[in-house]
């Protein structure tokens, strides 16, 4: 019997009651629901200094980088929230695909990310829903050679979003969550299933 798709699920808000934090987790449990092993990482808690040269040259990688690395050689594909901090992402998200880009010695380019899918979602208090993060977070992926899936999730005014038990009150916010699960689940099992060039 073949083995779960295994999904890395993080997202780039340090806010103890993030918003985006709330949509991935639906979009984790909707994975976990379809049949995917997630593994939930907080970014925050890996304590990765801002990406330096001279540290990486002076000190080499960080425990926090490798450790980020590894968790995503390991996973099939990942969901990723990205919060909207002045029409982009924020910090702390673009710093993780940083060090996650950065080869370790005898390591081949993009190790950790190339080949693998991404689903993407956003919240936002504002109207727009994250949409320009989510623009902004597609460039950085194509040019990490992650294979970001066309379908997405924005969910605008995101503080009225979420009922008290942190469901979704709009019936299609939740089945775009689903459809976007199903299709990021749906490409990791062709792509595992593609024997490598």
């Amino acid at each position: 019997m073949p083995h779960p798709i295994r999904l890395l699920a993080f997202h780039g808000s340090l806010r103890r009651a993030s918003l985006n934090g709330r949509l991935l987790e639906l979009a984790a449990q909707e994975a976990e629901r379809a049949g995917a092993s997630v593994t939930r990482l907080a970014l925050g808690e890996l304590a990765l200094p801002l990406y330096d040269p001279n540290l990486e040259e002076q000190e080499g990688f960080p425990s926090g980088a490798i450790q980020l690395k590894q968790a995503m050689a390991t996973h099939d594909g990942f969901l990723v929230a990205s919060p909207e901090h002045n029409a982009c992402v924020t910090a702390v998200l673009k710093n993780s695909f940083d060090w996650a880009s950065r080869a370790l010695p005898g390591e081949r380019r993009f190790a950790s990310l190339a080949g693998r899918p991404a689903a993407l979602l956003a919240a936002s208090p504002g109207p727009l829903g994250g949409a320009r993060s989510l623009t902004a977070l597609r460039a950085i992926l194509q040019e990490l050679e992650v294979l970001a899936i066309p379908e997405q999730v924005v969910l605008p005014r995101a503080q009225a979003a979420f009922s008290p038990d942190g469901a979704l009150l709009d019936e299609r916010a939740t089945a775009a969550v689903r459809r976007v699960v199903a299709r990021l689940i749906e490409v990791a099992t062709r792509l595992r299933a593609t024997p490598p060039a």
